[in-house]
Formats: C-alpha cells, sequence, structure tokens
C-alpha cells in the first residue's frame, strides 16, 4: 500500500498502453487500429478497446472516412488548465533576477489591473540608490512604462482628464493613443521621469498560452545612471526575458 500523499509505485499495464496510445497519437497521428497495435507491440483487439474509451472519453477522436484517430480536444482542454496554473510569479522569479545580475537595474512583475498594472514581485537592484518599489504599488497607465504596457495590450479605457505627474507625463488623450500604437508596434514602452522626477522605466509585455498579455516586465532606474541610453542597451536584454518567461507559460508569440 502506498504512503498517504505518496503515488503508488504500482503501473497499470492499460494505463500505460493508453497512455502510449496518446503519445504516438500526438508525435504521428493520425493513425489506424493496425498501425498503432503494430507501433506499440501488441495486438488490434487490446488497441481497438483502448481506442473506444479514449474516444468515448474526448482524448482521442476517429474520422469515419478514414477509419483513422488523431488527439482529441479533451487535451487541448487540459493542457489550457495546466498552463493557467502556472504561477507567473514562480516561472518569472528565475528570469528576474537574471535581469538584475545583467543590467543591475531593479526588475519588477506586474498584471494589468483596471486600469493600472499593479507589481506582484521585484528583485531590487544591486545599487544602493534606487526609485520605490513595493508590492501591490500601481503603475500609472498612462505615465509609467509597465502601465503603459498594460494599457496597450488589453485596451483598458481611460477617463480624463490625464492627470500629470510630472511636466513629461503625456496629458493629451490623442498623444497617449499614438504613444500606445508605438508600444504595440515595438513590443515594449518607455517612461522617461513621466511619473517621478529622475526616475527611468522601460517594459515589455508577457504573454500566456493564450496569447493573452500575462504580466509585464520592467527594468527602472534613477538619472543619470539609467538614462535614455543605458535604457536602450538595457533593451534587448529586457526583450530576452520577457520572451523567456511567455515561452514557459506556453506562448508561442515570444
Amino acid at each position: 500500500m502506498a504512503r498517504t500523499g505518496q503515488p503508488s509505485r504500482a503501473r497499470v499495464a492499460s494505463s500505460q498502453r493508453a497512455l502510449a496510445i496518446l503519445d504516438l497519437l500526438a508525435a504521428e497521428g493520425p493513425l489506424g487500429t493496425n498501425e498503432i497495435a503494430r507501433r506499440l507491440g501488441t495486438t488490434a483487439s487490446t488497441v481497438s478497446r483502448q481506442l473506444g474509451t479514449l474516444v468515448e472519453s474526448h482524448y482521442a477522436e476517429h474520422d469515419p472516412e478514414s477509419g483513422r484517430y488523431r488527439p482529441g480536444l479533451r487535451l487541448v482542454h487540459i493542457a489550457n488548465l495546466v498552463l493557467t496554473a502556472l504561477d507567473v510569479r514562480t516561472v518569472a522569479r528565475p528570469h528576474l533576477a537574471e535581469l538584475v545580475r545583467e543590467t543591475g537595474e531593479t526588475a519588477t512583475l506586474s498584471v494589468a489591473g483596471e486600469p493600472d498594472a499593479i507589481t506582484i514581485d521585484f528583485v531590487p537592484g544591486r545599487h544602493s540608490v534606487q526609485g520605490v518599489t513595493q508590492l501591490g504599488r500601481p503603475s500609472v497607465a498612462h505615465a509609467t512604462a509597465a502601465g503603459k504596457v498594460a494599457l496597450a495590450f488589453t485596451g483598458q479605457p481611460l477617463e480624463s482628464p490625464l492627470r500629470a505627474y510630472t511636466r513629461r507625463t503625456i496629458t493629451d488623450p490623442s498623444a497617449l493613443e499614438v504613444e500606445l500604437q508605438r508600444v504595440r508596434r515595438r513590443g515594449f514602452a518607455a517612461a522617461y521621469e513621466e511619473r517621478e522626477p529622475g526616475l527611468n522605466a522601460i517594459a515589455a509585455p508577457v504573454f500566456g498560452s493564450d496569447e493573452a498579455l500575462a504580466a509585464v516586465v520592467a527594468l527602472q532606474g534613477p538619472l543619470p545612471r539609467f538614462g535614455r541610453g543605458p535604457a536602450r542597451e538595457a533593451l534587448p536584454v529586457l526583450l530576452a526575458g520577457a520572451g523567456a518567461i511567455s515561452r514557459a507559460l506556453g506562448s508561442t508569440k515570444a
């Protein structure tokens, strides 16, 4: 008997055969009953019984014209549930640490809010002088790099008037729409002293398995250490990190 909370070491042959059939269909399907039996070294009658169960439960589909079988939509549904259940913070954490290692600046992870992005994790930079970063802190939608990425890729509406946090804050709705189009086209956003004087940031989108925005990764640092030049130099590292997180979450966009 297996210990409580531990999987049994016993193997059920019928379950193993069913999994082997699914693996074969996923890799080489569509296939007929006899071909599957030959590949797996078993009898056609055994495979037929397994396929009947798999089709009934929608793990496999049967094409009546060709007589062949292919993976079913139930597998897609389960795969999406597994990918959705991945904790983006757990996936992203080592990539945030790598961003800090390569750039020295603070790396943040945010999710889209209504409408501001919310910081859910961060790794502080190596320098003693840093910008203010806190868990749960909102990144203002129109005045921060993370906020602009969230706004650009979710289409959350903004109410006017747009507050001016600094003299560089975009407060004209038309100008903001032009900026958001640029963010979508380039795949990243920048905010140079738009929310806080002396603080610059760049941000990039992270996509999930449904190809919708899952999170936003950003790098931020104070002037003059993280001016436009250093920010541009750090951009390829940021985009690579965001792409790696997206791929880990099941996205094919990156």
